[in-house]
């Protein structure tokens, strides 16, 4: 009996996929699980449908993180931090930190999604990347100044 998987299912394939499994093994499990449905001429037309608008929606995402990409590398963001005289900050900066000067500029990013090489602990100019998209990263450049100074 020809099914279309709804879920993954380890020995047998991912959702979406049209396998070929005995009638008990579909009739008995995979169908009353909601693991599968039949596979009938109006049910792969509607996976088909579904497949190519999952594919549109995809390539919008990639397409929206792309821009988002661009509008972020030509960022330089400053975050303010207390920092003592020697230019050691007072505890770190964090992927959160980042996250609200982000948002700060009009950018919603969420903080999991931004990785710092190590921990930011001194005053200076340091590049975190945030992974937008499946494949697509974006360089931020962070610029950490001490909160005294860029109101003097």
């Amino acid at each position: 009996m020809k099914i279309i998987l709804r879920k993954d299912v380890a020995t047998l394939g991912d959702a979406g996929e049209v396998v070929t499994v005995k009638n008990g093994y579909a009739n008995n499990y995979l169908i009353p699980q909601g693991y599968a449905i039949r596979a009938t001429e109006g049910t792969l037309k509607a996976l088909e449908t579904e497949k190519k608008q999952q594919a549109r929606k995809i390539e919008l995402q990639r397409t929206n993180a792309r821009e988002l990409a661009a509008k972020i590398e030509q960022m330089t963001l400053k975050v303010l931090a207390k920092a003592g005289e020697s230019g050691k900050l007072f505890g770190t900066v964090t992927a959160g930190d980042i996250a609200e000067a982000l948002k700060a500029q009009g950018v919603d990013i969420d903080r999991r999604k931004i990785h710092l090489e190590a921990p930011i602990k001194a005053l200076g100019k340091y590049e975190a990347d945030a992974k937008l998209f499946m494949d697509i990263t974006a360089k931020l450049s962070i610029e950490v100044e001490a909160e005294g100074a860029s109101e003097e």
